[in-house]
């Protein structure tokens, strides 16, 4: 009986050395490591991490947090850690490591011995406590723990981040963090297999952040040898004139010890100096130095003599070129994880390139719906009564100056756009009215009159926007609404403001297409366009048709003038930067006619992004070249891309 008793006796404590082990805190783990946590190096300080992390303690991470911000103490009379807390009166709150609760209160700072790790040490701190981070249940945490990834790849965050993958939640954040850990493997791969297939997973990737990964990759460094060189890890060879320059070339082959230096100017002054004997200098009279030919005659004879370094000619310096290879090789060693770097950055350039093109579409797109809405009121003015009208960009200034006045009264940006509208079709219909009844219907069949006419009340509009607005740019504010842009990848995207336009200029479109054919104005005015006699014998009045048609281009000069006004300068010369693309675009897609506009429209707008896009630096260069092809333009197509019969045509 004695016997089984001491045996169950045994079995109790051999049981129960394991629950023991296995109760260890974090404190025990520290204390371990003590020497090391309160005096922290980056040689000493993995392994206090590395069994930190194998503990699985659920105080790790906070206590890691506190550690790389300074916060942590180690008391003097038990040598415990503990993470501090300042108080009133100088003393120190201490608190539990891992749960954060107070242990004692108003310590003073005596009693306890600051734990400051370096830099280096934060930083390898900061790499393990990320590990936690990315399995946080907070998702904002983990963002931010992947951000801290980005922002400085290494290979000990591979794996962490893998293990994180798996259990991650948020969709968008496990793509991007796989993304990362593509990036990392392609850098950091444990093979060249492991590599190559992260590297193939980024082909055609359009991200800023890839394309710096792959040219990470296939970084180059300058060489210069004696033999040609071979192997996959040349990058391209450089020739001296071309690629590079010759005095970069030579000096690469001096530092590289493989050529002569060359005397300086002004080493070659003080070698003469010093070697003045006689009023002489290598047989050369002091008094006949002051050529370049005599200075290097007599530096040539010191050479000579071994008094100074030799000089160095053009032919010489030409053969030690011509001796030589330059070339650039890739930092990288693998040939495999060199080709599939370079396969992947050709195709993400070509997905960059095919984007670019898109992106640049969408730009001239939202250019020709503003072109479209400026010009449009002018076609049809110019189409109808045949009057070239210098003034119709100062009626898209009074639309602009419409819709900040009504923002000075209606705080709310979407209401007051809302009512901006309408009444700056209102404002400027009656001022185009107004204006054909007092000036244009006495100069009708005088376009040089009508032409002087306009343009001097273009003149006068500009300096009244002058005198009641002042000559500063006021503000047009858009709705929040349409803040920020529609980014579709990291190349292509649009504002919200230019895709409002557009959907402006299709509204237009549409009711334009269906006043022009589905009403009566629409009928009289088609008719007055192609024959006025014939007209006025079917009981049309052309005079009516002409003031209701010229209130009708000056009120979509006005809407034209808000939308506009929402992305450009409201100032009283803001019309002025649209009257010559409105008259292209006019004259380009054929007067009068509304298809002619939108395709004017489209052409003068795609041609001159296009032609940005081939000269970024100059733009008023792109509006020289702009002007020139629309001269070219029509001399061989002089009536535009859609001609027009009726009065437009023959004039």
């Amino acid at each position: 009986m004695t016997r089984f008793r001491l045996l169950r006796v045994l079995l109790a404590l051999l049981l129960m050395v394991p629950a023991a082990a296995s109760a260890q805190t974090l404190q025990d783990v520290l204390q371990r490591h003590a020497e090391e946590v309160a005096d922290p190096g980056r040689r000493t300080v993995a392994p206090v991490i590395d069994d930190l992390v194998a503990s699985g303690l659920s105080g790790v991470p906070s206590f890691l947090t506190a550690w790389s911000e300074r916060s942590v103490v180690r008391r003097v009379e038990d040598g415990l850690f503990f993470v501090a807390r300042e108080e009133a009166g100088g003393t120190l709150a201490l608190l539990d490591i891992a749960t954060g609760e107070p242990v004692a209160a108003s310590v003073p700072g005596d009693a306890v011995e600051s734990v400051r790790p370096n830099g280096g040490v934060q930083r390898v701190i900061g790499t393990a406590l990320v590990q936690f981070q990315l399995s946080d249940p907070d998702i904002t945490v983990r963002r931010q723990a992947v951000g801290a990834l980005a922002r400085a790849l290494a290979p000990s965050q591979i794996a962490p981040l893998s293990a994180s993958i798996e259990g991650e939640t948020d969709p968008a954040l496990k793509e991007r963090k796989e993304r990362l850990l593509s990036y990392l493997l392609a850098r950091f791969g444990a093979s060249p297999e492991a590599r190559v297939a992260a590297l193939d997973t980024l082909a055609g990737d359009l991200s800023v952040a890839t394309r710096a990964v792959l040219n990470q990759i296939l970084d180059t460094e300058f060489r210069v040898t004696a033999e040609a060189p071979e192997g996959p890890r040349v990058a391209r060879v450089l020739v001296p004139g071309d690629d590079i320059a010759r005095d970069a070339a030579y000096a690469a082959l001096v530092e590289a010890g493989l050529a002569q230096a060359a005397p300086t100017p002004a080493e070659m002054k003080a070698a003469l100096e010093a070697s003045i004997v006689e009023g002489q200098v290598g047989g050369v009279p002091v008094a006949q130095l002051f050529t370049d030919e005599a200075r290097a005659r007599a530096y040539g004879a010191l050479a000579e003599a071994g008094t100074v370094p030799p000089l160095v000619t053009e032919a010489q310096i030409d053969a030690a070129l011509a001796a030589h290879t330059f070339f650039e090789e890739y930092a990288e060693t693998d040939a495999d994880v060199i080709a599939a770097a370079a396969r992947a950055l050709a195709s993400t350039r070509t997905t960059v390139a095919v984007n670019q093109a898109a992106d640049l579409g969408l730009d001239a797109l939202s250019l020709a719906s503003i072109y479209f809405l400026a010009a449009i009121g002018l076609a049809i003015t110019f189409g109808v009564m045949g009057v070239i009208n210098m003034a119709h960009g100062e009626f898209i200034m009074m639309g602009a100056y419409t819709g900040y006045v009504v923002q000075l009264f209606v705080p709310d940006y979407t209401l007051s756009l809302l009512i901006a509208l309408p009444l700056a079709f209102a404002v400027t219909f009656g001022a185009g009215v107004a204006m054909e009844r007092l000036v244009i219907r006495w100069l009708y069949h005088r376009p040089l009159e009508t032409l002087l006419a306009t343009f001097g009340i273009s003149i006068m509009l500009q300096q009244l926007a002058k005198n009641i607005f002042g000559t500063q740019a006021r503000p047009l504010t858009a709705p929040g609404w349409l803040d920020g842009s529609l980014v579709i990848n990291d190349v292509v995207s649009i504002s919200y403001i230019r895709i409002a336009i557009f959907v402006l200029a299709l509204i237009f479109l549409a009711v334009l297409l269906y006043v022009l054919n589905r009403t009566r104005l629409g009928l009289e005015v088609r008719a007055v366009t192609q024959n006025p006699g014939m007209a006025a014998s079917m009981g049309i009045d052309p005079d009516r048709i002409n003031m209701l048609t010229f209130g009708l281009g000056s009120g979509i000069a006005g809407i034209a003038g808000v939308a506009i006004g929402l992305y450009a300068q409201v100032t009283s010369e803001m019309g002025q930067a649209y009257i010559v693309q409105s008259f292209m675009t006019v004259v380009v897609g054929g007067v009068g006619n509304v298809w002619g506009t939108l395709a004017g429209a489209g052409l003068i707008g795609l041609s001159q992004k296009g032609i940005e896009w081939l000269n970024p630096a100059n733009t008023l260069a792109a509006q020289t070249y702009m002007i020139l092809l629309v001269i070219l333009f029509i001399q061989f197509r002089p009536r535009g891309i859609v001609a027009l019969r009726g009065r437009a045509a023959e004039a």
